[in-house]
């Protein structure tokens, strides 16, 4: 990397990146170690929010990928497709885990593309409904359930919308029950979907909608340059793969020295200016100008003091 797209790097790391992080950013660590989760659990996903779903099944069901099934959800009993059995659950408290309700049919799958196909036309008129009321809200999905007469509205909105009237006018014209949710920017990137930074689909999206609140802290573990360009994604916010990839290098920094390590090697003071956990490398600056990059094993770490092999 260039010397100078590392100075115009570093021209960005007096901004207040505070923004960038969720709101509870503090989380609680602790997993119920004395509870024994269910087997078979199963991850199940509801593809029009591609919010992921924990669940068990009655006695006697047996599901694969790909099978669709009808399950309570916040909303209603709705239609959820099988993604497969869960190894190890992460991130899931026993109170988020459900029961299938029973396996869906011919006609569940009929009837459920029937009610997509409404959803093209429930959006356009939800859209001319906010015109008329002249609402500062966006429109991101319609969802009719399988089980219930309910349409769900999913929005965005920088502040607080009065939408009563707005309720009023689409239940007249819906004639079933009508729910607006407005959702943040992280859910509005899970349920449109798209490519990040990296050119894969949003960790949100594809990979799981269960993590962490994500922290700048997280960022300077990683040794990321605080960059609200190179850290953020298009939702605005720290970027999802920060957290699940959190872990990993908090371990294998537990095995490295730290930056800014002071120590004797060759004949001279060096201090380690970069610890690279990926490539298990480590920079060195010594005080007779000499620059050294030497592998992460042959730091040896005894009594409380690191030296070099």
């Amino acid at each position: 990397m260039s010397d100078v797209f590392e100075n115009d790097i570093d021209k960005f790391t007096n901004e207040d990146l505070s923004a960038l992080e969720d709101e509870n950013v503090e989380i609680d660590e602790q997993q119920d170690e004395d509870f024994v989760y269910p087997s078979p659990l199963f991850r199940l996903k509801l593809e029009y929010s591609s919010e992921g779903v924990y669940a068990t099944v009655p006695e006697g069901m047996d599901l694969k990928f790909g099978d669709y099934v009808i399950i309570p959800t916040r909303y209603g009993k709705d239609l959820a497709k099988v993604m497969g059995k869960v190894v190890k659950p992460i991130g899931i408290r026993p109170s988020d885990i459900i029961t299938v309700g029973r396996k869906a049919g011919p006609e569940d799958l009929k009837r459920a593309s029937e009610l997509e196909s409404k959803e093209a036309s429930a959006f356009k008129i939800f859209q001319e409904k906010v015109a008329l009321h002249k609402l500062n809200m966006k429109l991101i999905a319609t969802h009719y359930l399988l089980e219930e007469q309910k349409v769900l509205f999913f929005f965005s909105a920088e502040n607080r919308v009065d939408f009563r009237e707005l309720v009023k006018d689409l239940v007249s014209v819906f004639k079933m029950r009508i729910e607006l949710r407005q959702i943040g920017v992280r859910d509005e990137s899970r349920i449109t979907g798209g490519l990040g930074v990296c050119g894969r689909p949003y960790c949100c999206h594809a990979v799981s909608d269960r993590l962490r609140p994500v922290s700048i802290r997280m960022a300077k573990d990683q040794n990321l340059s605080l960059n609200s360009m190179k850290i953020s994604g298009q939702c605005g916010r720290l970027l999802c793969c920060l957290s699940y990839e959190h872990e990993w290098y908090s371990e294998a920094r537990k095995k490295l020295p730290n930056e800014g390590l002071r120590i004797y090697y060759d004949g001279t003071n060096f201090r380690i200016t970069e610890v690279n956990p990926l490539t298990k490398m480590i920079k060195m600056s010594g005080e007779d100008g000499r620059l050294l990059e030497i592998a992460a094993f042959r730091f040896v770490h005894k009594d409380g003091k690191w030296s070099i092999s």
